[in-house]
Order: C-alpha cells, then sequence, then structure tokens
C-alpha cells in the first residue's frame, strides 16, 4: 500500500514551534443571540463547559418542588423501549437514563464521575479493580442496591447467548470470577491489565440492574419510576420519594412525547402543550426566539463522522482517503448546517477527554494537496458512493456539502440518501462510505468500540499491529501522564493514517418555555443537559 509522506510528531511540534499552523479547535463560531430577544444559554470556550446550572429568570428564590414536565421529543417508534442495557434511539436513552443509574458516569464536561459507585480503584497494575458502593440507595421496589446487583448486571451485560451493547468494553473482566467482598464491594479481577475500566463503565450501556431484573419491568434506581409506557407514543415518570440524591428530583412527573418533525416540536413548544424540546436545527432558533422561549446551545463533543473503509479500493490507499479528508472546509461546514455553533474537528475522538492532544494541526480545507495526492493515487476523477441517512441532526447537510466541497478537487461524491434503518442495518460498519452518530466517550473507550480489527463497529476497518499494540500498552499503563504521551501517538497515527473524517463536535440545540429552570449544557451530545430532568423545576 502506498502512502504520502507522514508528519512525526517531533516535525509537527517543531511547525508549531515555527507559527506555521494552526491548533486546536480554535476557530469556533460565536453563538446566535440577540439584545432583543430572549437569552440563549450557551458555552462559549474551546475547554469543556462549566458544569454549573445555567437558570432562566425569575428562578433567584431557588428550586420548587412539583408540577408535570412535558417533554416533546424527536424521534421514537414502536421499536421503543425501556430496557436498561439495551436503549437504541435517543428517546430510549432519554427514558433510561432517568430510570437507571450507572456506577459511574460522563458528567457535563466530560470527566468520569462516581455515581452509585463511592469507589472504583484499581491495584498496581490494573489487573484488579475494587467497586464499592454508596450506602442506603434502594431500588424503586424498596430494596437496598447491593454487590450482587453489580456482579449481576456485568453477568447479563456479558452473556454469550445474548450480549447487551456493553460487552465488548468488558472483555478483559474475568466477571466469571467477579467477588463480593462484603454488602457494598466487589472485587473485578481482569484477565489482563485494564487501566481505564472506570471510564469504558461510564459509557452508555452500563445501566446497573437488580438480581432478577425483568425488562418488561424497569425497576432502576433512578428519581424517576415508571408509571406508563406506549412505545412510538409517550410514557409517564413519577418521581422516586426515595432518591438518594437529597432533595432530587424537583418535579412530581415527567411525560415524555415522541414527535416526528421538528416543526411539530417547535408548535408544540410555543403553543405551550409542551415545556421543553429536544434536537432542534439552527435554522429553528429564530422561530424559538420569535415565540417567546429559549435556547439552550451546548457545544459537545458528540460527532457525526464520514467513514471511509480503509481495507477496500480505493481508500486503501492512504493518498485518497487523505485527500477527502482535505477536501473539507470545517468552518463552512459549521456555519452551513449549525450557524457557525459548535466545534471544529480534527478526524479525532474525543475532544472533552484530557487526552485529547490540541498540539496535532488543525486540519484545514487543501484543494491543491488533495488534487496532488489524487493525482499520485492515480485517481483524478474519482467517483465515490456516500452512503447517509437523517440519523442525527445535519447529517443529511453534511453529506450534500462535503459533496458540494469535493467537487472542487474533481471528486464526484453521489449520495445515496436512504433511511437510518439502513444505516444501521445489517450492512452498518460494512459500507464503503458512510456515516455514524457518535455521542461522546473517552478515546480509548471508542476506540475499543470502533477503532480496532476486534472491535464490534470496526468502521473504518483500519488494521495497524503497531497502533493495536499502542492501545494495550495504554490499557496496561496506569501512570496517567505515560498513557497520554501512549494515546497522543495513536491520535498522531489516526491523524496521518486512519479512516474517519469528522469535520465538526456538533451542537445540541434545544428549546424551553420561560417557567422551566434548571436546564444546563453538557459536551457529551445528549440534549437538554445529558436529559438531565433531575434537575428541572417550574415556576
Amino acid at each position: 500500500m502506498s502512502r504520502p509522506p507522514e508528519m512525526s510528531r517531533r516535525d509537527l511540534l517543531g511547525t508549531i514551534g515555527k507559527g506555521a499552523v494552526v491548533l486546536g479547535a480554535g476557530g469556533l463560531m460565536a453563538a446566535c443571540s440577540g439584545s432583543s430577544t430572549p437569552s440563549t444559554t450557551t458555552t462559549g470556550t474551546t475547554s469543556p463547559p462549566s458544569s454549573s446550572v445555567t437558570t432562566t429568570s425569575g428562578a433567584s428564590t431557588g428550586p420548587k418542588r412539583g408540577g408535570t414536565l412535558r417533554a416533546a421529543l424527536g424521534g421514537g417508534s414502536s421499536s421503543d423501549t425501556l430496557d436498561a442495557l439495551a436503549p437504541i434511539q435517543s428517546t430510549d436513552f432519554a427514558r433510561t437514563l432517568n430510570l437507571f443509574e450507572q456506577l459511574t458516569i460522563y458528567g457535563p464536561t466530560g470527566a468520569v464521575e462516581n455515581l452509585l459507585a463511592e469507589e472504583v480503584t484499581p491495584n498496581a497494575k490494573a489487573t484488579s479493580w475494587t467497586i464499592r458502593l454508596r450506602p442506603d440507595i434502594t431500588w424503586h421496589n424498596g430494596k437496598p442496591l447491593t454487590a450482587e446487583d453489580v456482579i449481576y448486571t456485568f453477568q447479563q451485560i456479558t452473556n454469550s447467548k445474548s450480549p447487551a451493547p456493553g460487552a465488548p468494553l468488558l472483555a478483559r473482566i474475568d466477571v466469571a470470577n467477579m467477588k463480593k467482598l462484603d454488602a457494598l464491594t466487589v472485587q473485578v479481577p481482569c484477565h489482563t491489565p485494564y487501566s481505564t475500566l472506570r471510564d469504558a463503565i461510564a459509557g452508555w450501556y452500563f445501566n446497573v440492574i437488580p438480581v432478577g431484573y425483568d425488562p418488561k419491568v424497569p425497576i432502576g434506581t433512578g428519581p424517576f419510576k415508571a408509571s406508563k409506557f406506549t412505545p412510538g407514543e409517550d410514557s409517564v415518570f413519577v418521581r422516586n420519594d426515595n432518591y438518594w440524591q437529597t432533595g432530587l428530583p424537583y418535579l412530581d412527573s415527567l411525560v415524555i412525547t415522541d414527535f416526528a418533525t421538528e416543526t411539530a416540536q417547535i408548535n408544540a413548544l410555543l403553543s405551550g402543550e409542551a415545556d421543553v424540546v429536544d434536537v432542534l436545527s439552527a435554522a429553528s432558533i429564530a422561530a424559538v426566539h420569535g415565540g417567546g422561549a429559549q435556547i439552550l446551545l451546548s457545544k459537545t463533543s458528540g460527532f457525526t463522522p464520514l467513514y471511509m473503509r480503509r481495507d477496500a479500493a480505493p481508500f486503501k490507499d492512504v493518498r485518497v482517503s487523505q485527500a477527502m479528508r482535505l477536501v473539507c472546509d470545517r468552518e463552512e461546514m459549521l456555519k452551513l448546517i449549525f450557524g457557525g455553533n459548535g466545534l471544529l474537528g480534527n478526524d479525532i475522538y474525543g475532544y472533552a477527554d484530557p487526552a485529547y492532544d490540541h498540539q496535532i494541526p488543525q486540519r484545514v480545507q487543501d484543494i491543491d494537496k488533495a488534487k496532488s495526492l489524487l493525482r499520485q493515487a492515480g485517481q483524478e476523477n474519482l467517483q465515490v458512493t456516500l452512503t447517509a441517512a437523517p440519523i442525527a441532526q445535519g447529517t443529511v447537510q453534511l453529506a450534500q456539502v462535503f459533496a458540494e466541497q469535493a467537487s472542487q478537487a474533481g471528486i464526484k461524491v453521489n449520495v445515496d440518501l436512504t433511511t437510518p434503518g439502513v444505516e444501521f442495518g445489517p450492512n452498518y460498519a460494512k459500507f464503503l462510505f458512510a456515516q455514524d452518530y457518535v455521542i461522546y466517550t473517552t478515546y480509548l473507550t471508542q476506540i475499543a468500540l470502533s477503532g480496532l480489527p476486534s472491535s464490534p463497529f470496526p468502521e473504518t476497518h483500519f488494521n495497524d499491529p503497531h497502533y493495536t499494540d499502542l492501545f494495550n500498552q495504554a490499557l496496561a499503563t496506569v501512570d496517567t501522564t505515560a498513557r497520554y504521551e501512549i494515546e497522543h501517538e495513536m491520535m498522531l497515527i489516526d491523524w496521518n493514517q486512519n479512516g474517519s473524517i469528522i469535520p465538526y463536535f456538533y451542537p445540541t440545540i434545544d428549546g424551553y418555555t420561560s417557567h422551566v429552570h434548571g436546564v444546563h449544557t453538557s459536551v457529551t451530545g445528549w440534549p437538554l443537559g445529558g436529559y438531565d430532568f433531575k434537575s428541572m423545576w417550574l415556576s
């Protein structure tokens, strides 16, 4: 496989020292706002946003208990589920994130925080972990949360007959030999060193479930309890009066309703039929403001990549895959799709991860270099098909904008517009050139999910033995500084050779009425502060 000369890390940093490149994601646009309209809550820095709660006007008296919050959420279907271990659509996560809880979570800034766990610590070589639960947490049925529940959860996730989506991240765990040390403490042995287990179980498929859990009876430890559930229509939740976080939730009840279109969501918000709406487009900001409601804008580390299979022609030649990355005008994409809101992407996962290497130069559009690489590869008249679908905010427009930008380098991109069911169907991760929708996880967690030949979702089919060795070294490295150095070497390989095009990290744009308070931003990529309904209250 021929490929263009690569920049080494030393070359890159030397170039940076000479002031010849643009660093990080410094091309951020200002958030949409206006002095004559209701306020827009937004994050405005290139670092992860603050986790503090931003409230609307009139909330100076503090949180108020009571009332029903009506959430008009985009999407959903007859396949909606309350299954703690296998949510699929965003509306499923909106429900499960409020019914169930995890041992650790990604907080609003992306930092991994303990939730049900009071302690998650490794031994000196990360070959064994100790998980200690917080005391006095009860399930919705009044029974106490115990070590047995944690062991049972891990067993169910890794059940060989029907493994849950989180199973790949527990492959290094010796689940069969997990041991209860006392009522609240579990010892977790590992087959191989696993320094990032605490990060991995903060992923979105690790809700803790009680021994004997029945998906049809969603018993959790979360702030709300299920009262009614009609797939494809709506669901009703009531306050968990025995919730372990003092004073929460503030609401008496929560109603989540599926909405098929953004227009219907906005109409519901502005007519008073809904209190909050999610996943709006930039074009809807003016309508929401004009109707007297407010906008919550979060710059996130979620992304919707275009992925190329590096094991198949024409992308097997890295000169072609690099040319495809170089045709992207990322700032123009953000402007056209999100009104300038969001963060510039640099074809590397995990922007909010403390390990993210901001010293790798920001890739910018370079049509002349793209043409040169295509000539070298004998692909001057390149034609490719991009499989696209409305799987997340802006994905269809992203495909269209990319096709137009690629044409500047003589590349003809035929956009095959299909459905989410096809995009995420049997051919998911098998398409030559397609799209995905990725919620934030740490860098190494995302690599485990999609960046290795052994990953469950190996979209780019990138296979570099040295890269895999580095990954294993990173997981065996307990010292954070040393592990970051290994991750940085991996990120540089991603930047030079991998097949993901990450033009931006999308913003979430949500709407809410003036009587809703406690809404806050989140970098996770989930709307409405990570669907954090427990922190909201009504006036």
